[in-house]
């Protein structure tokens, strides 16, 4: 049976039709738990195996709180399959809200960083054009992800893969867009109160790199308010980050959303740096060339394109 730590006085035994075996994590919205089918018999493949997001009983009555837990089923079902954890299951309407994922064996990014260290070489760009391949599609569904870190991608078997839609929006929905997910990761407009939009998931994204290159936060991990304040003001430690990656996370790392680019736009850089050619067939232009590059008509809300 996969890792799983064992269940606690009053955790469900079954839930909907699904045999609880274990719990695989938790959070301040709910607990998820690893399962099966209820009544399989004999050897389980690991394929048989699902993620079961259990909503706190504190929080069941709690409108605003079940809001966000419809929205996070919502914005999950949009996603590509490939890049994330697809829904199998649900039922947010009960007395236990729940929602069954496909359960994705592997650690999360952060700590297969600090078990083994630092990613490089193959190993680093392989994870990201994984990552940009899954936010250029979870882009393209027209969502914001909005906690993109190491905590949230998981190094699955066959390949990264982006989880945990929690605070995720669509692009234009009405509500907070500021001071939601970790200070580490997040972008100036977080903290300055500008749109937080796809180019927010990109800065993310730079600082996730520079984190698995280098095994620290590029801003560090200090208090918020000193965070914060690197975010704002000083440049990122990108320790010795080598090319092509290293000017890309610096692209992805400027402070301004309008002058990052999408992440179809850093796909082609870093896959077209292997071979010196965009996919269009041409030579890849030197940087600073993503604030000229035409928006990503595919993602809506991305950099550079009006909201």
């Amino acid at each position: 049976m996969p890792d799983a730590l064992p269940l606690r006085s009053g955790d469900p035994t079954e839930l909907g039709g699904y045999e609880i075996l274990g719990r695989l994590g938790e959070g301040g919205q709910g607990a998820v738990f690893l399962g099966r089918k209820a009544g399989e018999t004999g050897t389980v493949r690991a394929a048989d195996h699902v993620a079961i997001k259990l909503l706190h009983g504190g929080l069941t009555g709690d409108e605003s709180a079940r809001a966000r837990f419809v929205r996070e089923l919502e914005v999950a079902k949009r996603v590509a399959r490939f890049c994330t954890a697809q829904v199998l299951d649900a039922d947010v309407a009960g007395d236990q809200p729940y929602i069954v994922s496909e359960y994705v064996p592997g650690l999360s990014l952060h700590h297969v960083v600090r078990s083994e260290g630092p990613r490089t070489g193959g190993a680093l760009e392989r994870l990201a054009v994984s990552t940009l391949t899954a936010l250029t599609a979870i882009h393209q569904a027209g969502i914001v992800h909005r906690d993109f870190k190491p905590h949230n991608v998981v190094m699955g078997p066959d390949g990264p893969r982006v989880i945990d839609f929690g605070v995720a929006r669509a692009l234009g929905a009405a509500g907070e867009t500021q001071n939601v997910g970790t200070p580490a990761y997040m972008s100036p407009e977080h903290f300055t109160g500008g749109e937080v939009g796809p180019a927010s998931d990109m800065f993310a994204w730079g600082t996730t790199m520079a984190f698995a290159a280098t095994g620290r936060p590029a801003f560090g991990n200090d208090e918020m308010a000193t965070v914060m304040h690197r975010i704002l003001t000083m440049e990122p430690d990108l320790g010795d980050l080598p090319e092509p990656m290293r000017e890309l996370v610096l692209a992805c790392l400027n402070k301004e959303p309008a002058q990052r680019p999408t992440a179809r736009q850093a796909q082609e850089r870093l896959v077209g740096a292997a071979s010196g050619m965009t996919s269009a067939g041409v030579p890849v232009p030197p940087l600073p060339a993503f604030p000229g590059l035409p928006a990503d008509p595919a993602a809506p809300g991305s950099a550079g394109a009006p909201h």
